[in-house]
């Protein structure tokens, strides 16, 4: 089957799920856990615990989050997004604005 290529993920996104994926790999190993027993944990196949680890973007990511948790690694999830530069920029920017208007209405 194809995939559309609207469906189809940039580059960096790619790059970005195979170094999750060999990560998640890494922690696993170093764990000295088998695929079996992380799928087991994980309550997903081996097949699909391969996925991840070659950083497949079909695997949900609930099925990730299971992963992580298996690993003792659940705590991770909480950084997703933790760190977001443009979004503070941009609500800053708005509260100078609200601050300019509220100067703008001298209520006294």
């Amino acid at each position: 089957m194809k995939t559309e290529k609207s469906h189809q993920l940039p580059t960096k996104l790619k790059n970005q799920l195979s170094t999750v994926g060999k990560q998640i790999k890494f922690a696993r190993l170093r764990r000295k856990i088998s695929l079996a027993q992380l799928a087991e944990r994980a309550g997903c196949s081996e097949l699909t615990l391969i996925r991840i680890e070659k950083g497949t973007p079909s695997v949900a990511i609930g099925t990730y989050a299971r992963v992580l948790y298996g690993l003792g690694l659940s705590d991770d999830l909480l950084l997703l997004a933790q760190n977001d530069p443009v979004g503070r920029n941009l609500q800053d920017m708005e509260l100078k604005n609200k601050g300019k208007e509220e100067e703008e209405y001298d209520f006294n």
